[in-house]
């Protein structure tokens, strides 16, 4: 049977990054893509000028619908916005067996807020807990833990915080993500592009480790293979698009 992944995160209008992107990114993986959406925003190249919530109640709903017929071998998180956002799907998942990937999404490329202030505290005690692994990208990190320190020092951190493994991307300096699985220290090279299309790489990113770890891949493996469909998805990205920084091309449009 297809191997089937949930996204569950918001909308982005200009289909750059969010569940448009996850959805994308499963496709590519050869997995069957389901969404559950928490949140709309208004949302192009340039940045994010709106975002309304979805009722927690009817994210539980679409969890039910898709659980209780489709199923799901893999689910990944990425915006999630408020701390009763979390607390609804934290509740939902802590019911049931599921590889879940934490995208611990904060920022927009663009610098637009993406989670609440208050909601961080209930995104690490609730569902880190829960993960198989968390990927946050340098500042995330850095902002999850307080301090500014090296990729492998900070993945140690946010393993402390509860979490499974951890998978720290991007940033500057030496091209690389680094993997911590609370026994061992992983540097995954990262091919880097000069190429102004990076707008969803981070979705893009943790939905391919959801749909390789959906498939079977070992943790390592399925890290080691998002890296590559990441960086590749910069490197083919259509600068063309709008006026910021273009999308990502994980699907091969140009092909």
């Amino acid at each position: 049977m297809v191997p089937r992944c949930l996204t569950i995160a918001g909308s982005d209008s200009g289909g750059g990054a969010g569940i448009q992107a996850d959805l994308k990114a499963f496709a590519a993986a050869g997995c069957h893509g389901m969404s559950a959406i928490v949140a709309l925003t208004a949302q192009n190249t340039v940045g994010v000028t709106g975002v309304v919530e979805v009722p927690p109640d009817f994210v539980r709903a679409q969890l039910e619908a898709v659980w209780s017929d489709l199923g799901v071998d893999a689910a990944k998180t990425g915006m999630l916005f408020s701390r009763s956002v979390i607390e609804a799907v934290a509740d939902f998942l802590a019911e049931r067996d599921v590889t879940l990937v934490v995208d611990p999404v904060m920022l927009a490329s663009s610098g637009a807020r993406l989670l609440q202030d208050d909601a961080v505290d209930t995104l690490v005690a609730r569902l880190f807990p829960l993960a198989a692994v968390v990927t946050p990208n340098l500042g995330e990190a850095e902002a999850l833990t307080g301090a500014s320190a090296p990729r492998r020092e900070l993945a140690e951190r946010i393993h402390g915080l509860g979490a499974a493994a951890v998978v720290v991307t991007g940033g500057h300096g030496d091209a690389v993500d680094h993997l911590f699985d609370g026994r061992r220290h992983v540097e995954i090279p990262v091919e880097r592009h000069d190429v102004a299309a990076t707008h969803g790489a981070g979705c893009t990113h943790s939905a391919t480790l959801a749909a390789e770890l959906a498939k079977g891949a070992s943790l390592e493996e399925a890290a080691r293979t998002a890296a590559r469909v990441a960086s590749t998805a910069v490197r083919n990205g259509l600068v063309e698009l709008g006026s910021g920084d273009g999308p990502v091309d994980v699907v091969g449009l140009r092909a």
